[in-house]
């Protein structure tokens, strides 16, 4: 069976068709992965930045990250970056980010991909 071109598809989840008012948990996931700290070359949904995202019934998107260390460079940057992409997902009323240092990041939070891109063991 072949595809036409230009034909979407509506998403799905365990529940079944997600209605297209309803924000996509994929899709912020993706607008996150987008970010990337300007010093490593991983994004910080791999890094393991990001500990929660909460989304609302009304379309509000609610994420908790943390930095490397709180001495960061790009501590000032990288919520905005996180918010602004999180922004443009379609359905999304809002984004808050906010920074928690408990518990604290350390490597193992890391994906296996990040690992292998930073040459972390």
């Amino acid at each position: 069976m072949s595809e036409q071109a230009g034909v979407t598809h509506e998403a799905w989840s365990p529940d079944g068709p997600i209605p297209p008012t309803k924000v996509s948990e994929v899709a912020v996931l993706d607008a996150i992965k987008t970010v990337y700290d300007p010093e490593i070359p991983v994004d910080i949904y791999e890094l393991g930045l990001i500990y929660a995202v909460e989304i609302e019934d009304d379309g509000a998107v609610k994420i908790d990250m943390t930095l490397t260390t709180p001495s960061c460079p790009s501590a000032q940057e990288l919520p905005g970056m996180v918010e602004e992409a999180v922004k443009g997902v379609p359905n999304v009323t809002s984004a808050k980010v906010e920074i928690v240092w408990d518990p604290p990041w350390d490597q193992s939070r890391m994906s296996e991909d990040a690992k292998l891109a930073l040459n972390v063991y």
